[in-house]
């Protein structure tokens, strides 16, 4: 017998098991946003070939989507990971596969909903989650289009589950917290991805450059553009800058954070040498362990590895560079020979 479950029971189990925030909008809050994306011209044509699939195809009687908040800036992680890789990714909570925590975390939810006899979808690259959150009224939306709640700001992973039970709303659409005359993540960004308040190219963010560039399903091509290689320096993947500059992310920044034991001991061997030349036990035993967006395929963070050694113009790279010259990927000689003329040019 399908039981219907109350939103302060979902809420309450949320929080239990670690969510900050929980929050759940109709599905009816999802109009007007592909209208949004086209108005954007052809910055998100990407993204409009992953929009194929509407609610209604998923779940068949959607009714409402639940919209999860994890903070997963908890740890403090060494300065010179984060030189290379967002702190999301070195929370490991971003699309975690199998056998991790955050996947774990979000299985006991989705089970706790079916449990009542829900029908229910929570596909991670499925609905616009900030979009919706705000919808929820659980977060704004930041001038750098990221969304923040008051107090982890806009360090926060989003899942939204999609459900077939209608609940009492109640809330309305969160607006921006941002201060009106504040632009420092826009003067911040060095790809000039941000152009606007609340306006992105996202085909010049560093983050898309780094890890959306694999050739996937005909999303974007492998090749960065040669205009926007040095503006990405030394990232790798994912990049912090508009969020690391902003006024609303200061408190949390600053706040005391336990030490990850896990990165901690990972972090001397996760150098840029180790990846450009890295072996395929240290690619499955280190990286993919971290960044589960490359389980597809090492050779884009080689190319990304390559790429920030050029960018740091150091000379101590050189002959990593010239070994990759014989490598037998032509993606990874390429961007090593890229890196090669960056520093021989000084």
């Amino acid at each position: 017998m399908v039981k219907c479950m109350r939103f302060e029971q979902i809420r309450d189990y949320g929080l239990s098991i670690g969510y900050s925030h929980v929050g759940v909008a109709p599905v009816e809050s999802l109009s007007g946003f592909a209208d949004e994306i086209m108005s954007r011209g052809d910055e998100y044509d990407f993204f409009l070939k992953m929009l194929t699939r509407s609610v209604q195809k998923r779940v068949p009687e959607a009714k409402s989507i639940i919209v999860l908040v994890w903070d997963y800036f908890q740890h403090d992680y060494p300065e010179a990971l984060q030189e290379i890789i967002g702190k999301l990714y070195l929370s490991r909570c971003f699309v975690a596969p199998p056998g991790y925590v955050s996947h774990a975390r979000l299985k006991l939810m989705t089970d706790f909903l079916a449990s009542s006899g829900m029908s229910l979808d929570a596909d991670p690259y499925f609905l616009p989650s900030r979009w919706v959150g705000a919808k929820a009224g659980i977060v704004d939306i930041g001038k750098n289009t990221f969304a923040y709640t008051n107090d982890s700001g806009s360090y926060i992973s989003l899942n939204t589950i999609v459900v077939d039970q209608e609940f009492e709303y109640g809330h309305q659409a969160t607006a921006t917290k941002c201060p009106p005359n504040c632009s420092v993540c826009i003067d911040a960004c060095p790809t000039k991805a941000l152009y606007a308040p609340f306006r992105l190219d996202p085909q010049k963010c560093i983050a898309f450059n780094n890890f959306m560039t694999q050739d996937k399903n005909g999303f974007a091509p492998s090749f960065i553009p040669d205009e926007l290689r040095a503006s990405i320096g030394c990232k790798i993947h994912g990049c912090d800058i508009c969020q690391d500059v902003c006024p609303r992310n200061q408190k949390k920044l600053k706040q005391p954070k336990p030490r990850d034991n896990y990165i901690e001991e990972k972090a001397p061997t996760i150098t840029l040498s180790n990846i450009l030349n890295m072996s395929d036990d240290f690619y499955d035993q280190t990286i993919n362990a971290i960044l589960y967006n490359y389980k597809v395929d090492k050779r884009f963070l080689m190319r990304n590895a390559a790429l920030a050694m050029g960018n740091s113009k150091d000379e101590r790279y050189m002959d990593d560079l010239v070994a990759a010259m014989e490598h037998p990927d032509a993606l990874v000689r390429e961007y090593a020979a890229w890196a090669l003329e960056q520093i021989k040019g000084g």
